[in-house]
């Protein structure tokens, strides 16, 4: 059996601390000054900057029962792209289940930056768009 590449490993203690709304475990792989990247027109779209920024928007995503499924991961010295099934356990009229892959920056073990590049950005819009 290959051993997994420290940053894959990396990628994996943050999917585990997410699947069980660990927020703790999050910020143990997170740099103090993170950037994460969520595109859109819509009220969570934007550039989260810093833990707090990155932990108020993971917790709106855990209140959506938003969930993500690894599909697989590619990996060098200073990026993974993940690619991962995203979808929502609420039930109502607006349903999500999409594609969706993260480019994220690892710098001296820790996660610095992270690009979100969903399947169909429309769909994603229109879930958190809450009128």
């Amino acid at each position: 059996m290959t051993e997994k590449h420290p940053n894959i490993q990396l990628i994996e203690s943050f999917f585990m601390a997410y699947s069980n709304a660990d927020f703790e475990g999050m910020k143990r792989v997170m740099a103090v000054d993170v950037k994460w990247h969520i595109p859109g027109k819509h009220p969570f779209s934007g550039t989260k900057t810093g833990i707090s920024q990155l932990m108020e928007y993971l917790e709106k995503l855990n209140e959506f029962g938003f969930k993500a499924e690894q599909i697989v991961m590619g990996v060098n010295d200073n990026y993974v792209i993940d690619c991962h099934r995203n979808w929502s356990t609420l039930s109502g009229p607006r349903v999500l289940n999409a594609m969706s892959c993260l480019l994220w920056k690892i710098e001296e073990n820790m996660i610095v930056e992270v690009f979100n590049f969903p399947q169909e950005q429309y769909l994603v819009d229109d879930f958190f768009n809450i009128n």
